[in-house]
């Protein structure tokens, strides 16, 4: 049983609510009819049902059992308007109904508030307004600054699932951000059920070559060693010598850094995490590996939040919504 099978098990053996905010999307239905179908989980559509069940119907995804809520109708409305303005001397319950009234930030707020266990979309709302959604609501978990997102890493043959950050969000993070991304990616990993193993990615490897981009990777690493010390962590370290043993066995007895000219590494080699520099560098660097290492990339998933979110991307199938819905909920 591979990573997903073993995960999509787990979500079957849980049933969590998953709240699915697009349900005007063709997709997002018969996503959500799999997901009851098959066992995988609950889900609850966000929007008229009256709507829904018209457009479910022009997608051949009929919501028989299924679950919906329309914001404006609902009981809990109130109670989710309340909850929002606790702890925002300047908002109103008035102003929070408004808001709430849109799919996607009533669905943030039902994962809250606890009705659901996950938040799914991005189908066709940006990136951008499903982490302000989830910021709004949910929140950060505690000791993270800088939401991020992840990308699951799966080989077509033989070898084991890695895990990609940043691929999707913070275009140029700074030393303490990229620390963040490292620290809840670590966490994401073994929420996955993976011990991880997290490499900090740069052109250089220990000191093999100088630049202000390799040293903020550096301190990168430095810090998340302070904050973190449990986590097996090593950088900065070239793609090659974080994956291929013998490339780090060679590239890590030619490093320059003093601090680290005689110490072993738990990570080069061996990394299952892999944490890039930047935007740039995460975004080719997954795709690349897609398209041309036939590499199957689900997710991406939003990470450094206090619960669940999973980020569609524009273009996913439905059955990459199901596996992300899945994967989704295992980590609830």
């Amino acid at each position: 049983m591979d990573l997903v099978e073993r995960l999509i098990a787990q979500a079957k053996a849980r049933r969590r609510t998953i709240v699915l905010p697009e349900g005007d999307d063709p997709r997002i239905l018969q996503a959500a009819r799999r997901l009851h179908d098959e066992g995988i989980a609950r889900p609850l559509l966000i929007g008229d049902r009256e709507a829904l069940e018209v457009s479910a119907a022009a997608a051949d995804a009929p919501l028989d059992a299924i679950e919906s809520v329309s914001p404006r109708t609902s009981e809990a409305l109130d109670a989710y308007a309340a909850l929002y303005v606790q702890g925002r001397p300047k908002a109103n319950e008035r102003v929070a109904r408004r808001l709430l009234a849109k799919p996607l930030f009533y669905a943030a707020m039902a994962v809250k508030a606890g009705d659901a266990d996950a938040l799914v979309a991005g189908a066709s709302q940006p990136t951008a307004r499903v982490i302000e959604a989830g910021l709004m609501s949910v929140g950060l978990a505690d000791g993270i600054a800088t939401p991020s997102s992840f990308f699951i890493m799966v080989p077509s043959g033989d070898g084991d699932p890695l895990v990609f950050a940043d691929c999707a969000v913070n275009v140029d993070p700074d030393a303490d951000a990229l620390a963040d991304i490292a620290i809840a990616s670590a966490a994401s990993a073994e929420r996955l059920g993976v011990p991880a193993r997290v490499a900090m990615l740069s052109f250089s490897t220990r000191g093999s070559a100088k630049h202000e981009r390799v040293e903020k990777v550096r301190r990168a690493v430095e810090i998340v060693r302070s904050r973190a010390p449990e986590i097996a962590v090593d950088g900065e370290l070239q793609a090659d010598a974080a994956l291929v043993p013998r490339v780090a066995a060679l590239k890590m007895s030619r490093g320059t850094r003093a601090e680290h000219a005689e110490s072993p590494s738990d990570v080069a080699g061996r990394a299952n995490v892999l944490v890039f520099p930047d935007l740039d560098a995460g975004n080719i660097g997954y795709k690349l590996c897609e398209h041309l290492g036939r590499m199957r990339a689900i997710g991406p998933f939003l990470q450094g939040f206090a619960r669940p979110l999973c980020d569609l991307s524009r273009g996913a199938t439905v059955d990459d919504i199901v596996a992300a819905a899945a994967i989704t909920a295992a980590m609830a």
